[in-house]
C-alpha cells in the first residue's frame, strides 16, 4: 500500500469480494494501523496486475489471513512515513499465509415444540454464542452468524437431494426441492464471547462457515429432548419425525 495524498492512501490487495464484508474490514484496520479513517482508504482488489496472486478465501480466511496481510501491509508503511521517507515513494507491504491460524468455536442451543401425531416441528428459540476473538465489524460479523445459522436451519430441516438407485437425482426441480423463505426460518440471537486471538489480525478469529457447524446437532438434541426420539439423519422432516416416533426409531 501507499500514501496518494494529504491523509490519503491507497491498499491493493489480492483478496476477492464475494459477500463476507472483507472490503469493509480491509479499511477499517488499515485506517487504524495509520491514523486515519476508513474513508480515506482507497481499495483495489482482486487485481494481479497490481500485486501476486491470492489464492482465495478458503476455511473462512478472509480476515484471518487476507485482513492480516493487509495490516501488515499498513504498518510497514507507517514505520517507513515515521522514519522519514517520502510518502510520495513510500511503499507498504505485507503478506500472510495462513499458518498458524487460530479455529473459530460456535455453540448453538434451540427450543423446539413437537406434534407427537403429524412430527410437526416448531422453532420456539434459536441461540447462538460465537467465539470471533475481537469483533472488527459487529454488524458485519453479525450478519455471518446469523446467515450461516439460517443456512443450517435450512439444510436441516428442507433440503434434501435425493438420488436413485441408478444415480440418477430425483429431486430436479424446486418443485420437489424446498429453499425455505425468511417466513419459514427463526430469527436466531447472536452473542460474542469476549475473547482475544493472539494470532489473528488486531485478535480477530474467522466467522464465516463455522455457524454452519452445530446447528444440526444442536436441532437433533431438541428434538430428542422434547418426544424421546433421536434422529441421525437430515432433514428433520415432519413426515420423518412422524415415522420415527410411529416405529419407535432411535
Amino acid at each position: 500500500m501507499r500514501a496518494t495524498g494529504p491523509d490519503a492512501y491507497e491498499l491493493h490487495v489480492g483478496t476477492a469480494e464475494f459477500g463476507n464484508g472483507t472490503s469493509t474490514v480491509h479499511r477499517q484496520v488499515v485506517a487504524q494501523a495509520l491514523g486515519t479513517s476508513a474513508d480515506r482508504v482507497r481499495l483495489r482488489q482482486s487485481d494481479t496486475d497490481l500485486l501476486g496472486h491470492d489464492t482465495g478465501a478458503f476455511a473462512s480466511t478472509g480476515i484471518t489471513v487476507g485482513v492480516k496481510a493487509a495490516h501488515a501491509a499498513a504498518l510497514d508503511l507507517r514505520a517507513k512515513l515515521d522514519s522519514g521517507e517520502d510518502p510520495s515513494s513510500a511503499v507498504g507491504t505485507g503478506s500472510w499465509d495462513g499458518t498458524p491460524r487460530t479455529a473459530a468455536f460456535n455453540v448453538h442451543g434451540f427450543r423446539v415444540a413437537v406434534d407427537r401425531r403429524s412430527g410437526t416441528l416448531v422453532i420456539l428459540q434459536s441461540v447462538q454464542a460465537a467465539d470471533a476473538g475481537v469483533v472488527l465489524n459487529e454488524a458485519q460479523a453479525r450478519g455471518q452468524v446469523e446467515g450461516g445459522a439460517a443456512q443450517a436451519i435450512r439444510a436441516a430441516l428442507f433440503e434434501e437431494v435425493r438420488v436413485d438407485s441408478t444415480g440418477r437425482i430425483e429431486t430436479d426441480i424446486l418443485r420437489s426441492y424446498h429453499v425455505p423463505q425468511m417466513a419459514d426460518l427463526p430469527a436466531t440471537e447472536v452473542h460474542f464471547a469476549v475473547s482475544e486471538d493472539a494470532v489473528g489480525p488486531l485478535g480477530a478469529k474467522s466467522m464465516s462457515e463455522s455457524p454452519f457447524n452445530p446447528v444440526a446437532p444442536a436441532l437433533g438434541n431438541a428434538i430428542r429432548d422434547a418426544v424421546g426420539i433421536r434422529l441421525t439423519e437430515t432433514p428433520f422432516s415432519k413426515d420423518r419425525i412422524a415415522l420415527a416416533l410411529s416405529d419407535g426409531t432411535r
